[in-house]
């Protein structure tokens, strides 16, 4: 196993592209500017010309440059102004009973009919994926382990995919072993029993508004009371707020999506882990952090969670394979800390155990390599789409949109004049074919009636686009 201090450094080409990205961002090269030769900047920056592509490549995956041929590189002009932000979010300062789930069923079932174009989806397109290989390996494990693949796999679960869940902790700058994970049925089994064995019925829960409403929905079966904090869009929960909550009233635990929020797509800074987890520890507060989207980071570096500043174990760390290899093969972890006994009973008692193959055929995806080569991949596509779709919201939705800027994941949050009524604007969209997610599903107070979350996992088609440009038109019908 690697050491800590071994953790993966971005590749060389990508530091030469986050160089230009940054100027590019500042306004020193500005649209219309020529970028230096393949040749000079292989000079300038002391690289292989090999190197010098692989960046100019990854910058025009990401929209930021664009190639005219006999001429060179240059920076892309916008043909609009991109849309504003949506504001820190401001729910009231009371916990709420849930109940979102007829909403919610609203949505899924929409997802799963074939004539629907899917942009209220929070999930990858299979195009996306490494599908035959995950096939493949599926096969394969099922023939050489046939007993075993047929039996249950106990908690806390395989220990081949424990073992490569816990090498990959390495690079996320939080070394774990692989006793100190669970194997659950995707992330929601883990954030569900994360709540379970640290709230009983009654209880108030902390959370981001907006918030998931899966998450929501764990907590309305569990008979929580939710909490909703303020939330920046880029830099997620704003932490004077919480903290100023938590001085007028008990709360047992605060659930945070630290990387790339859904639905908001907001990163916390590196600061802000720290000062949550210090915040919560002198309270004796637990900390379930969902890092679902952690590997789906745009930039060269995958943000730490806040399980790095862990010092006692009361940080619940729940991740999945769901967002980048297989949303079907269910197979997610949780590396709960000190209450890891009673999450090990709970998920007992709860399911007995995870589908043992599909444990086995990822953790030799994982064994095997290609997973780092196959991210790399995923996460420029990804970011190619959320760029495309933010110019496209400005340019067909109705006057005064607010669109969020994520820098990883798949999702955009979308903020509509006050005139526009998400549910409605969801039952017209089904009508016409086409699925969205409204605003109310993510807020225990059923806020957010103008905003609705759209999602980018799905690679860039005509049929898209139209999709795209009908749900604009039906919101400026509205508005």
């Amino acid at each position: 196993m690697r050491k800590a201090s071994e953790v993966q450094e971005p590749k060389l080409y990508e530091r030469v592209a986050e160089r230009l990205g940054a100027a590019i961002a500042a306004g020193t090269l500005r649209a219309g500017d020529r970028l230096p030769s393949v040749r000079q900047l292989s000079a300038s920056e002391r690289v292989s010309v090999s190197t010098v592509l692989q960046a100019y490549l990854h910058l025009e995956d990401r929209g930021l440059i664009e190639t005219r041929p006999q001429s060179g590189h240059y920076v892309r002009r916008r043909e609009r102004p991109l849309p504003a932000e949506p504001e820190v979010s401001q729910p009231t300062s009371q916990a709420s009973p849930v109940s979102v789930s007829a909403l919610v069923t609203r949505v899924y079932r929409a997802a799963n009919d074939p004539r629907i174009v899917p942009l209220g989806a929070a999930c990858p397109s299979p195009e996306l994926l490494p599908t035959q290989r995950l096939h493949r390996e599926l096969a394969l494990v099922t023939r050489e382990a046939s007993a075993t693949a047929i039996g249950y796999d106990m908690p806390p679960g395989s220990l081949e995919l424990r073992q490569q869940v816990a090498r990959r902790s390495l690079e996320w700058g939080c070394p774990l072993s692989p006793e100190d994970f669970i194997i659950t049925h995707g992330a929601a089994e883990a954030i569900s029993l994360s709540l379970a064995a640290v709230a009983h019925r009654g209880d108030t829960v902390v959370l981001e508004s907006p918030a998931y409403y899966g998450t929501l929905q764990a907590i309305e079966t569990q008979g929580l009371r939710a909490l909703e904090i303020p939330t920046h869009p880029r830099h997620g929960l704003e932490l004077d707020a919480l903290e100023s909550a938590l001085r007028k009233r008990k709360v047992a635990a605060v659930l945070v999506v630290s990387s790339f929020s859904n639905p908001l797509g907001g990163c916390m800074p590196e600061e802000n882990r720290r000062r949550l987890v210090e915040l919560l520890a002198a309270r004796g507060i637990p900390l379930i952090e969902d890092d679902l989207y952690g590997d789906l980071h745009f930039g060269p570096l995958r943000p730490r969670p806040a399980k790095a500043h862990d010092p006692d174990g009361s940080v619940l760390l729940c991740g999945s394979f769901s967002k980048t290899l297989a949303p079907g093969y269910r197979v997610g972890w949780v590396a709960p800390g000190r209450f890891r006994q009673k999450v090990e009973l709970l998920k007992y008692a709860h399911t007995v155990a995870t589908s043992t193959p599909p444990q086995l055929a990822i953790a030799a995806f994982l064994r095997n390599g290609g997973y780092d080569r196959h991210l790399r991949t995923l996460r420029r596509q990804l970011e190619a789409q959320v760029r495309r779709m933010v110019d496209s919201v400005g340019e067909h939705f109705p006057e005064g949109v607010r669109v969020t800027r994520p820098e990883g994941g798949m999702l955009l949050w979308v903020e509509m004049p006050r005139q526009v009524d998400a549910l409605e604007l969801h039952a017209r969209a089904l009508a016409a074919g086409i699925g969205i997610a409204p605003g109310p599903i993510f807020s225990a107070q059923k806020r957010y009636g103008n905003c609705i979350r759209l999602s980018c996992g799905f690679p860039w088609s005509p049929q898209l686009e139209g999709a795209l440009t009908t749900l604009g038109s039906l919101a400026r019908s509205l508005a």
